[in-house]
Order: structure tokens, then C-alpha cells, then sequence
């Protein structure tokens, strides 16, 4: 198992991550929320990761506080939850506010994340309340690791701006993906709606 990857962020393909660890490059897949906090290419990155293995593929996938990972974790233990699914709820939703959901069984907040209907809402908070019973902490732990990493990223300005571009009529892995192409430091909500809207426009 690689639990721990340490090196130089050389490139950033959404939702991929390509990270050099003594001359050998690792192509970790990650959730918007660590694509936002993620250093300049060229610098140094550390990554909690998660290796998952199959028959036909080997993944990787990367996180930017131990938090998440767990959260991650936890996720694909969740009846009809893979790793592709689990990736797309910490990409539209910030752990504070997943666990936040969990706890006040807010099904219609966790069916505008992308591919969860109501069933699998129900799902999540029946399987996920008893493994959550400690993360209402360590969601705000997680929140200021990123803080720490990044030094000026706002995870809740991300996700009002994921908002935002719902509300213009976008879906939630949409308004994520453009996001993930957005320096987001130092950015309030209403900045990084307009910075993903140019990103859309150019794409377009």
C-alpha cells in the first residue's frame, strides 16, 4: 500500500496529478478540493494517498490532509459507493459540509451532488452517522490543514462559488471542473464565479 507521496508537483491535468518522487512520476487522481490547494508546478507536495486495485487497473488516489483521505475512506465502505463516485462527492462538497449533512440527515443537500440520487442520500447518512460520530471535528481540522497548505485558499468561498454556478444553471462536477482550472488563492466566491466563467468561455 502507498500511503504517502512526497515530491515535485510536475504537472496538474484534472483530476489528475503528476508528482515526482526521486525521478519516478505518480499519476495520482484527486478530488477538486485537493486540486485547489494543490502549490504551484515546480514546487513541493505532500499527499495522503489511498491505492486502489483492480484487474485491470491500478489507481491512486491523492489527498491533501489525512482528513480527507479517512473521509474518503469511509465513503467506498458505503453500499453502491465506489472510489469514482466517492472522488465526485469531496469534489462537489467540502468534508465540513458532507459531515455537516450527515448529521442534520439532509437528504436534499447530498442529491445535488453528482451521481446521488435520493436512495443513495438515504444510503450515505444511514451507513456513514455511526463512522462520522467524531468528524464534526475533525472536518474543521481538515478545513485548516488546507488553510495551512495553501495559506490563503477559502474552502467555503469554493464551494458558495460551486454554488453559484449551479445556480447559473451548471451541474455541481461541472462547476467543480471549471474550478479546478482557477487559482484560487486569495479569491472570494464571487471572483472565482468569474474567473470559471472565463474558463468556460475560452473551453467554449
Amino acid at each position: 500500500m502507498i500511503g504517502r507521496i512526497r515530491g515535485e508537483l510536475i504537472d496538474k491535468q484534472p483530476p489528475f496529478l503528476l508528482v515526482d518522487v526521486q525521478g519516478v512520476g505518480y499519476e495520482i487522481e484527486a478530488p477538486a478540493s485537493t486540486l485547489a490547494s494543490c502549490p504551484a508546478i515546480g514546487e513541493q507536495i505532500t499527499l495522503h494517498t489511498h491505492l486502489i486495485v483492480r484487474e485491470d487497473a491500478q489507481i491512486l488516489c491523492g489527498f491533501i490532509s489525512e482528513q480527507e483521505r479517512q473521509l474518503f475512506r469511509y465513503l467506498i465502505k458505503v453500499n453502491s459507493v465506489g472510489a469514482k463516485l466517492a472522488l465526485g462527492i469531496l469534489s462537489g462538497m467540502s468534508a465540513e459540509s458532507f459531515v455537516r449533512c450527515v448529521h442534520e440527515k439532509d437528504t436534499a443537500g447530498l442529491t445535488r451532488l453528482p451521481g446521488v440520487g435520493k436512495k443513495t442520500a438515504e444510503r450515505l447518512i444511514i451507513e456513514m452517522r455511526d463512522r462520522l460520530k467524531d468528524m464534526s471535528i475533525n472536518a474543521v481540522n481538515l478545513k485548516d490543514s488546507a488553510s495551512r497548505h495553501n495559506g490563503r485558499f477559502d474552502n467555503n468561498a469554493m464551494q458558495d462559488a460551486i454554488s453559484g454556478l449551479v445556480s447559473l444553471g451548471y451541474k455541481p462536477q461541472e462547476a467543480s471542473r471549471l474550478l479546478q482550472h482557477v487559482d484560487l488563492n486569495g479569491l472570494n466566491s464571487e471572483s472565482m464565479i468569474k474567473s470559471a466563467l472565463k474558463v468556460a468561455a475560452t473551453a467554449g
